[in-house]
């Protein structure tokens, strides 16, 4: 039976490794790999984020304008990582030769609901500030009358110079680490350090995959939403494989195998949930 490192003798920061500014493309890879392998969970995965966003939009548009549309659709880079956590389950779960289970996924939203919810928290009073910042910004669009695209420019420079700080924020506290505590028995602040860290350490690595990540939602969006139903799994997956290529969790003890439809099921480690380490790739 593995015994479970001690917390003292646990670092502050989980080591990362340095990555190739190409490894994003195979992150890529092996998220279409994994939405081939669970099809019907990633389709109804993805079919709720879609709903959700549709219902977005109609709330917006009924209680406000375009405007407030935007900055609500805008809240996906802040509130997706906290609904990738789905994601994060289903491929771990392949991981561990496990059948992919939508119960398994509602599990471990269970059994990370505490730390989920601080995030999720964190991640609101980004927004509610992105809000407050986007509506001062919304002083530079034209008030009346006709007006070309030309007149939009300083309202688009602005708004997007200031949504990107936000969104850089946002992306460096998250991007490793809910995919962490989904794997590993770490606290927040933790995770959240090696996150930045990790980032900070791969600039150009993170640089590319944040513009494969906005060329897959504008897709998403150009769809009317509905190409959401494949990109927003595909790249939550893909999240979990980059995590797996970049952090160095083994100082932190793994969680245990989460209960099939069908039981208890335990493919890659023993039934209390260690794993196989995982070559570098």
């Amino acid at each position: 039976m593995p015994v479970e490192p001690e917390a003292s003798a646990q670092p502050f920061v989980a080591p990362c490794r340095d990555l190739n500014p190409t490894a994003p493309f195979g992150w890529l890879r092996r998220g279409v790999a994994d939405f081939r392998r669970a099809q019907r969970q990633s389709l109804m995965y993805g079919a709720f984020l879609v709903a959700l966003s549709w219902i977005v939009v109609a709330i917006g548009w009924t209680l406000g304008s375009y405007f407030l549309v935007i900055v609500l659709l805008s809240g996906f880079v802040f509130v997706g990582p906290v609904l990738a956590v789905c994601s994060y389950s289903i491929s771990r779960q392949l991981e561990r030769h496990e059948e992919p289970s939508i119960r398994r996924c509602l599990i471990s939203g269970r059994r990370h609901l505490a730390s989920a919810m601080v995030f999720a928290l964190v991640l609101m009073v980004v927004f509610l500030i992105w809000a407050r910042a986007a509506s001062l910004v919304h002083v530079f669009f034209p008030m009346a009358g006709e007006y070309e695209f030309r007149d939009l420019l300083p309202f688009l420079g602005v708004g997007s110079a200031v949504g990107s700080l936000f969104a850089a924020f946002t992306f460096s506290v998250s991007a490793f680490s809910l995919p962490m505590l989904v794997d590993r028995k770490v606290d927040i602040v933790t995770a959240v350090v090696t996150s930045i860290n990790a980032v900070l350490r791969n600039k150009w690595t993170m640089a590319v995959w944040v513009m494969l990540m906005a060329v897959g939602l504008v897709i998403g969006f150009a769809t009317a939403f509905i190409g959401l139903a494949v990109v927003l799994p595909v790249l939550g997956y893909a999240t979990w494989h980059s995590y797996r290529d970049c952090i160095d969790p083994e100082a932190w003890a793994a969680h245990p195998a989460l209960p099939g439809d069908g039981g208890s099921e335990v493919a890659s480690g023993d039934a209390t949930g260690a794993e196989t380490r995982l070559p570098n790739r």
